[in-house]
Protein backbone atom coordinates (compact mmCIF):
# COMPACT_ATOMS: atom_id res chain seq x y z
CA UNK A 1 0.00 0.00 0.00
CA UNK A 2 1.24 3.57 -0.61
CA UNK A 3 3.33 5.02 2.21
CA UNK A 4 3.63 8.56 3.56
CA UNK A 5 6.90 7.72 5.33
CA UNK A 6 9.93 9.99 5.08
CA UNK A 7 12.88 9.11 7.33
CA UNK A 8 13.98 11.56 10.00
CA UNK A 9 16.93 10.41 12.11
CA UNK A 10 16.02 12.93 14.80
CA UNK A 11 13.23 10.59 15.92
CA UNK A 12 15.70 7.90 16.93
CA UNK A 13 18.22 10.39 18.34
CA UNK A 14 15.61 12.07 20.54
CA UNK A 15 14.33 8.69 21.69
CA UNK A 16 17.87 7.78 22.75
CA UNK A 17 18.01 11.07 24.65
CA UNK A 18 14.87 9.89 26.48
CA UNK A 19 12.51 12.30 24.74
CA UNK A 20 9.23 10.85 23.51
CA UNK A 21 8.56 11.68 19.86
CA UNK A 22 5.30 11.97 17.94
CA UNK A 23 6.14 9.19 15.45
CA UNK A 24 7.30 6.01 17.17
CA UNK A 25 10.62 5.03 15.54
CA UNK A 26 11.46 1.51 14.48
CA UNK A 27 14.83 0.10 15.51
CA UNK A 28 16.67 -3.19 15.20
CA UNK A 29 20.02 -4.17 16.66
CA UNK A 30 20.92 -6.56 13.83
CA UNK A 31 18.98 -7.76 10.79
CA UNK A 32 20.09 -10.77 8.78
CA UNK A 33 21.38 -9.72 5.36
CA UNK A 34 19.63 -12.81 4.02
CA UNK A 35 16.34 -11.26 5.23
CA UNK A 36 17.27 -8.00 3.50
CA UNK A 37 18.00 -9.79 0.23
CA UNK A 38 14.67 -11.59 0.38
CA UNK A 39 12.64 -8.44 0.98
CA UNK A 40 14.55 -6.32 -1.52
CA UNK A 41 14.44 -9.19 -4.03
CA UNK A 42 18.09 -8.74 -4.87
CA UNK A 43 21.34 -10.47 -4.02
CA UNK A 44 24.04 -8.16 -2.72
CA UNK A 45 25.79 -9.85 0.24
CA UNK A 46 28.70 -10.97 -1.97
CA UNK A 47 29.52 -7.33 -2.77
CA UNK A 48 30.79 -6.85 0.78
CA UNK A 49 33.98 -8.72 -0.10
CA UNK A 50 34.79 -6.82 -3.29
CA UNK A 51 36.71 -3.64 -4.05
CA UNK A 52 35.67 -0.22 -2.76
CA UNK A 53 33.06 0.25 -5.49
CA UNK A 54 31.51 -3.12 -4.56
CA UNK A 55 31.57 -2.30 -0.85
CA UNK A 56 29.89 1.03 -1.54
CA UNK A 57 27.17 -0.72 -3.55
CA UNK A 58 26.73 -3.23 -0.73
CA UNK A 59 26.24 -0.45 1.80
CA UNK A 60 23.85 1.37 -0.55
CA UNK A 61 21.56 -1.68 -0.75
CA UNK A 62 21.92 -2.21 2.99
CA UNK A 63 20.73 1.37 3.69
CA UNK A 64 18.00 1.07 1.06
CA UNK A 65 16.50 -1.80 3.04
CA UNK A 66 16.16 0.28 6.21
CA UNK A 67 14.58 3.14 4.30
CA UNK A 68 12.12 0.84 2.52
CA UNK A 69 11.02 -0.82 5.76
CA UNK A 70 10.29 2.45 7.55
CA UNK A 71 13.33 2.99 9.77
CA UNK A 72 14.63 6.47 10.56
CA UNK A 73 18.19 5.21 11.04
CA UNK A 74 20.44 2.45 9.73
CA UNK A 75 21.93 0.01 12.25
CA UNK A 76 25.56 -0.31 11.20
CA UNK A 77 28.47 -1.63 13.22
CA UNK A 78 31.70 -3.49 12.65
CA UNK A 79 32.90 -5.69 15.48
CA UNK A 80 36.23 -5.31 17.25
CA UNK A 81 36.36 -8.92 18.46
CA UNK A 82 36.36 -10.33 14.94
CA UNK A 83 39.65 -8.62 14.03
CA UNK A 84 41.53 -9.23 17.28
CA UNK A 85 44.41 -11.65 16.67
CA UNK A 86 43.55 -15.25 17.64
CA UNK A 87 39.97 -14.34 18.49
CA UNK A 88 37.03 -16.67 18.07
CA UNK A 89 36.52 -18.01 21.57
CA UNK A 90 33.22 -16.14 22.00
CA UNK A 91 31.32 -17.20 18.89
CA UNK A 92 33.49 -20.02 17.57
CA UNK A 93 34.23 -21.66 20.93
CA UNK A 94 37.90 -22.08 20.02
CA UNK A 95 40.61 -22.32 22.62
CA UNK A 96 41.53 -18.97 24.14
CA UNK A 97 44.75 -17.20 23.18
CA UNK A 98 45.46 -15.90 26.71
CA UNK A 99 45.66 -18.23 29.68
CA UNK A 100 48.67 -16.87 31.57
CA UNK A 101 50.43 -13.59 32.25
CA UNK A 102 53.08 -14.60 29.72
CA UNK A 103 50.37 -15.01 27.09
CA UNK A 104 49.05 -11.57 27.99
CA UNK A 105 52.48 -9.98 27.62
CA UNK A 106 53.10 -11.66 24.24
CA UNK A 107 49.73 -10.70 22.81
CA UNK A 108 50.00 -8.14 19.92
CA UNK A 109 47.84 -5.45 21.54
CA UNK A 110 49.31 -2.67 19.39
CA UNK A 111 48.05 -4.33 16.21
CA UNK A 112 44.35 -4.22 17.10
CA UNK A 113 43.67 -0.55 16.28
CA UNK A 114 45.31 -0.54 12.82
CA UNK A 115 43.71 -3.90 11.99
CA UNK A 116 40.28 -2.52 12.82
CA UNK A 117 40.53 0.46 10.48
CA UNK A 118 42.33 -1.46 7.73
CA UNK A 119 39.51 -4.01 7.77
CA UNK A 120 36.52 -1.70 8.22
CA UNK A 121 37.48 1.82 7.21
CA UNK A 122 36.10 1.46 3.68
CA UNK A 123 32.69 0.41 5.00
CA UNK A 124 32.41 3.38 7.34
CA UNK A 125 33.53 5.74 4.58
CA UNK A 126 31.00 4.25 2.14
CA UNK A 127 28.25 4.60 4.72
CA UNK A 128 28.82 8.34 4.93
CA UNK A 129 28.75 8.63 1.14
CA UNK A 130 25.53 6.69 0.43
CA UNK A 131 23.34 7.51 3.45
CA UNK A 132 19.75 8.19 2.27
CA UNK A 133 18.34 11.67 2.79
CA UNK A 134 16.93 12.16 6.27
CA UNK A 135 18.76 9.17 7.72
CA UNK A 136 21.83 8.60 9.86
CA UNK A 137 23.24 5.48 11.50
CA UNK A 138 23.11 3.84 14.91
CA UNK A 139 26.17 1.80 15.82
CA UNK A 140 29.94 2.17 15.53
CA UNK A 141 32.67 -0.23 16.65
CA UNK A 142 30.71 -3.27 17.81
CA UNK A 143 31.43 -5.45 20.86
CA UNK A 144 31.90 -4.14 24.33
CA UNK A 145 34.68 -4.87 26.79
CA UNK A 146 33.33 -8.15 28.15
CA UNK A 147 32.72 -9.67 24.72
CA UNK A 148 36.17 -8.69 23.47
CA UNK A 149 37.81 -10.26 26.53
CA UNK A 150 35.80 -13.43 26.01
CA UNK A 151 36.74 -13.51 22.32
CA UNK A 152 40.44 -13.90 23.07
CA UNK A 153 40.19 -15.77 26.40
CA UNK A 154 36.95 -17.75 26.48
CA UNK A 155 34.39 -17.52 29.24
CA UNK A 156 35.42 -20.71 31.03
CA UNK A 157 39.11 -19.81 31.03
CA UNK A 158 38.24 -16.29 32.18
CA UNK A 159 36.57 -17.83 35.23
CA UNK A 160 39.71 -19.91 35.89
CA UNK A 161 41.86 -16.79 35.60
CA UNK A 162 39.59 -15.03 38.08
CA UNK A 163 40.35 -17.78 40.59
CA UNK A 164 44.03 -18.29 39.79
CA UNK A 165 45.42 -14.86 38.93
CA UNK A 166 43.41 -11.82 40.02
CA UNK A 167 46.04 -9.46 38.60
CA UNK A 168 45.74 -10.98 35.11
CA UNK A 169 41.95 -10.91 35.40
CA UNK A 170 42.01 -7.20 36.20
CA UNK A 171 44.62 -6.41 33.55
CA UNK A 172 42.62 -8.12 30.79
CA UNK A 173 39.66 -5.76 31.26
CA UNK A 174 41.91 -2.74 31.64
CA UNK A 175 43.96 -3.48 28.52
CA UNK A 176 40.98 -4.36 26.34
CA UNK A 177 39.28 -1.24 27.63
CA UNK A 178 42.25 0.90 26.62
CA UNK A 179 42.46 -0.64 23.14
CA UNK A 180 38.74 -0.17 22.60
CA UNK A 181 38.92 3.42 23.84
CA UNK A 182 41.62 4.23 21.29
CA UNK A 183 39.51 2.69 18.51
CA UNK A 184 36.53 4.75 19.60
CA UNK A 185 38.58 7.95 19.77
CA UNK A 186 39.72 7.56 16.18
CA UNK A 187 36.29 6.39 15.00
CA UNK A 188 34.58 9.45 16.48
CA UNK A 189 37.12 11.76 14.81
CA UNK A 190 36.80 10.20 11.38
CA UNK A 191 33.32 8.70 11.01
CA UNK A 192 30.88 9.94 13.65
CA UNK A 193 29.25 12.55 11.38
CA UNK A 194 27.26 9.75 9.75
CA UNK A 195 25.86 8.64 13.12
CA UNK A 196 23.03 9.98 15.27
CA UNK A 197 23.38 7.40 18.07
CA UNK A 198 26.49 5.42 19.02
CA UNK A 199 26.33 1.97 20.54
CA UNK A 200 28.01 -1.31 21.24
CA UNK A 201 26.62 -4.66 22.28
CA UNK A 202 27.98 -6.40 25.37
CA UNK A 203 25.85 -9.23 26.71
CA UNK A 204 26.43 -9.11 30.45
CA UNK A 205 23.73 -11.53 31.54
CA UNK A 206 21.65 -14.62 30.96
CA UNK A 207 18.11 -15.57 31.98
CA UNK A 208 18.43 -15.20 35.75
CA UNK A 209 21.59 -13.22 36.52
CA UNK A 210 24.76 -11.57 35.24
CA UNK A 211 27.43 -13.84 33.74
CA UNK A 212 30.09 -12.43 36.05
CA UNK A 213 29.55 -11.33 39.62
CA UNK A 214 27.90 -7.91 39.68
CA UNK A 215 30.83 -6.64 41.73
CA UNK A 216 33.27 -7.60 38.97
CA UNK A 217 31.18 -5.83 36.32
CA UNK A 218 31.00 -2.75 38.53
CA UNK A 219 34.73 -2.78 39.29
CA UNK A 220 36.29 -3.86 35.99
CA UNK A 221 33.85 -3.31 33.11
CA UNK A 222 31.66 -0.31 33.82
CA UNK A 223 34.62 2.08 34.35
CA UNK A 224 35.83 1.11 30.85
CA UNK A 225 32.37 1.81 29.44
CA UNK A 226 32.43 5.20 31.13
CA UNK A 227 35.65 6.22 29.37
CA UNK A 228 34.25 5.34 25.94
CA UNK A 229 30.85 6.91 26.58
CA UNK A 230 32.57 10.09 27.76
CA UNK A 231 34.21 10.36 24.32
CA UNK A 232 30.83 9.87 22.62
CA UNK A 233 29.27 12.56 24.79
CA UNK A 234 32.07 14.99 24.00
CA UNK A 235 30.96 14.78 20.37
CA UNK A 236 27.42 15.65 21.43
CA UNK A 237 26.01 12.19 20.64
CA UNK A 238 23.87 9.87 22.80
CA UNK A 239 25.01 6.34 23.65
CA UNK A 240 22.86 3.21 23.48
CA UNK A 241 23.91 0.00 25.26
CA UNK A 242 22.70 -3.32 23.91
CA UNK A 243 22.99 -5.97 26.61
CA UNK A 244 21.04 -9.19 26.84
CA UNK A 245 20.23 -10.94 30.07
CA UNK A 246 19.05 -10.23 33.59
CA UNK A 247 21.27 -7.25 34.41
CA UNK A 248 19.12 -5.42 36.96
CA UNK A 249 21.90 -5.74 39.55
CA UNK A 250 24.17 -3.44 37.52
CA UNK A 251 21.66 -1.12 35.88
CA UNK A 252 22.13 1.65 38.45
CA UNK A 253 25.86 1.71 37.72
CA UNK A 254 25.26 1.64 33.98
CA UNK A 255 23.03 4.71 34.33
CA UNK A 256 24.87 6.67 37.01
CA UNK A 257 28.52 5.76 36.39
CA UNK A 258 28.78 4.67 32.76
CA UNK A 259 26.08 7.26 31.90
CA UNK A 260 24.34 5.31 29.16
CA UNK A 261 21.57 7.33 27.50
CA UNK A 262 19.48 4.37 26.37
CA UNK A 263 19.35 0.59 26.65
CA UNK A 264 18.21 -2.15 24.27
CA UNK A 265 17.28 -5.81 24.69
CA UNK A 266 14.40 -7.52 26.44
CA UNK A 267 13.16 -11.06 26.85
CA UNK A 268 9.78 -11.90 28.33
CA UNK A 269 11.26 -14.69 30.46
CA UNK A 270 13.32 -12.03 32.24
CA UNK A 271 10.87 -9.13 32.23
CA UNK A 272 8.35 -7.86 29.67
CA UNK A 273 9.47 -4.68 27.94
CA UNK A 274 7.01 -2.39 29.80
CA UNK A 275 8.75 -3.36 33.06
CA UNK A 276 12.00 -1.88 31.76
CA UNK A 277 10.18 1.29 30.75
CA UNK A 278 8.35 1.58 34.08
CA UNK A 279 11.60 1.05 36.01
CA UNK A 280 14.05 3.17 34.02
CA UNK A 281 12.02 5.34 31.63
CA UNK A 282 12.35 8.40 33.85
CA UNK A 283 16.13 8.35 33.31
CA UNK A 284 17.04 6.61 30.04
CA UNK A 285 15.50 5.84 26.66
CA UNK A 286 14.36 2.26 26.16
CA UNK A 287 14.61 0.40 22.85
CA UNK A 288 12.79 -2.90 22.35
CA UNK A 289 9.24 -4.13 22.65
CA UNK A 290 8.53 -7.64 21.40
CA UNK A 291 10.37 -10.82 22.32
CA UNK A 292 12.07 -12.32 19.24
CA UNK A 293 10.43 -15.63 20.12
CA UNK A 294 7.02 -13.99 19.66
CA UNK A 295 7.99 -12.89 16.14
CA UNK A 296 8.63 -16.53 15.30
CA UNK A 297 5.45 -18.07 16.70
CA UNK A 298 2.58 -15.54 16.85
CA UNK A 299 0.09 -15.08 14.04
CA UNK A 300 -0.71 -11.56 12.87
CA UNK A 301 -3.70 -10.97 15.15
CA UNK A 302 -1.87 -12.29 18.20
CA UNK A 303 1.12 -10.15 17.33
CA UNK A 304 -1.03 -7.06 16.88
CA UNK A 305 -2.58 -7.53 20.33
CA UNK A 306 0.91 -7.96 21.81
CA UNK A 307 2.31 -4.86 20.08
CA UNK A 308 -0.69 -2.64 20.84
CA UNK A 309 -0.42 -3.59 24.52
CA UNK A 310 3.29 -2.72 24.61
CA UNK A 311 2.89 0.58 22.77
CA UNK A 312 -0.01 1.68 24.98
CA UNK A 313 1.83 0.64 28.16
CA UNK A 314 4.90 2.69 27.18
CA UNK A 315 3.23 5.92 26.12
CA UNK A 316 4.17 8.97 28.13
CA UNK A 317 7.09 7.23 29.86
CA UNK A 318 10.12 8.63 28.07
CA UNK A 319 12.05 7.90 24.90
CA UNK A 320 10.98 4.68 23.20
CA UNK A 321 11.94 2.98 19.93
CA UNK A 322 10.15 -0.21 18.91
CA UNK A 323 12.08 -3.34 17.95
CA UNK A 324 12.46 -6.97 18.76
CA UNK A 325 14.07 -7.56 22.12
CA UNK A 326 17.16 -8.96 20.43
CA UNK A 327 17.59 -9.06 16.63
CA UNK A 328 16.36 -10.56 13.35
CA UNK A 329 18.55 -13.61 12.65
CA UNK A 330 18.17 -15.99 9.69
CA UNK A 331 15.71 -18.26 11.48
CA UNK A 332 13.05 -15.56 11.95
CA UNK A 333 10.20 -16.17 9.46
CA UNK A 334 9.97 -13.45 6.83
CA UNK A 335 6.22 -13.17 7.45
CA UNK A 336 6.74 -12.76 11.19
CA UNK A 337 9.16 -9.91 10.62
CA UNK A 338 7.00 -8.15 8.03
CA UNK A 339 3.92 -8.54 10.22
CA UNK A 340 5.73 -6.70 13.02
CA UNK A 341 6.86 -3.90 10.72
CA UNK A 342 3.44 -3.46 9.14
CA UNK A 343 1.62 -3.43 12.48
CA UNK A 344 3.87 -0.73 13.93
CA UNK A 345 3.68 1.34 10.75
CA UNK A 346 -0.10 1.06 10.71
CA UNK A 347 -0.26 2.21 14.33
CA UNK A 348 1.78 5.29 13.56
CA UNK A 349 -0.15 6.11 10.37
CA UNK A 350 2.51 5.52 7.73
CA UNK A 351 0.10 4.33 5.08
CA UNK A 352 -2.38 6.19 2.92
CA UNK A 353 -5.96 5.07 3.53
Amino acid sequence: MPSTFKPDYRNIELSARNIEVARLPLYEHVISVKMMETLLNKSFANLANGDYADKKEYVRHYCQFYEKMGYDAVSFEMCIGAIMPESGSLGGHKDGAIKTMADFERYPWDSVLPRFFERYGDYFRALGEVMPEGMKAVGGPGNGIFECVQDIVGFQDLCYIKSDDEDLYRMLFRKVGQVNLEIWQRFMREYSDAYCVLRFGDDLGYKSNTLLAAEDIQQYIIPEYARIIDVVHKYGKPFLLHSCGCIFSVMEDLIEIARIDAKHSNEDQIAPFPYWVDTYGDRIGNFGGIDTDAICRLNRQEMKEYIVHVVEACKGKGGFAFSTGNSIPDYVPVKGYTNMIEIVRELRGDYLS
